[in-house]
């Protein structure tokens, strides 16, 4: 993990601190089953393993079909990134099966950790963005922001970038596709703008601690994941 800068200030906001995750530091590790492998981009406890973290965002390449493993009491969220997909049935008690279908970049599937869900794929490997979080213990929300040339060809004249606010326990902006650059806190009137600049390269991720209505703009042709999490109140 690459600290990106200490503190944010500008007008409206602030964050306590930043850091840039690069893909290339992500770690791959097999699945137990051998249907693919998963990187781990950032979690709460960094140390915490898979029946204990309250939050866990990974990156899986997923080789063949095959049943998801379950975990109990965690919402999770897929996003396609690549491949041309997976269809995941999930199996009900009263023997009615749904269909979460995620044949498009950047395709949307939500459903419980406890959820029989066995997974086809349409036509060969896909990478998966993977969101998990501990129910009762933390809330996630995900959107996906995109910018193209088209866009900011008609904003030139009035806002030349696609401007957001982020607050949150954590944020998480991971670069789905494209190349991107984000600036934290108000660019037009911080004098030192260039030091909030973030480029950020298909799959790198930024992560931002404790923002509190901050303003977060976007440049580049290409899409970003957001995700906010909260912690409950025990």
């Amino acid at each position: 993990m690459t600290l990106a800068s200490g503190t944010v200030a500008g007008a409206n906001a602030c964050a306590s601190s930043v850091a840039l995750i690069r893909a290339a530091e992500l770690v791959a590790s097999p699945w137990k089953n051998g249907g693919g492998v998963t990187r781990e981009v950032a979690a709460h406890r960094a140390d915490a393993g898979l029946d204990a973290f309250v939050w866990r965002v990974s990156v899986a390449d997923v080789a063949q079909a095959g049943p998801f493993s379950r975990f109990a009491g965690i919402d999770r969220t897929l996003v396609l990134l690549s491949g041309a997909g997976m269809l995941l049935d999930e199996a009900h008690s009263d023997n009615a099966v749904k269909t979460h279908a995620l044949t498009r970049p950047l395709d949307i599937a939500r459903f419980a950790g406890e959820a029989r869900i066995d997974a086809r794929l349409v036509d060969g490997p896909t990478r998966d963005f993977n969101l998990m979080v501990r129910r009762g213990a933390a809330r996630g929300e995900l959107e996906v922001w995109r910018q193209t040339q088209q866009v900011q060809k008609v904003q030139q004249s009035t806002q030349p970038q696609s401007e957001r606010m982020l607050s949150a326990d954590v944020a998480l902006l991971y670069c789905a596709s494209g190349a991107l650059t984000v600036t934290l806190g108000d660019a037009r009137a911080n004098a030192r703008a260039d030091a909030q600049r973030h480029h950020l390269q298909t799959g790198d991720t930024l992560r931002i601690d404790a923002p509190n209505a901050l303003s977060c703009t976007m440049e580049g042709e290409g899409a970003l994941l957001a995700i906010r999490l909260r912690y409950t109140p025990e």
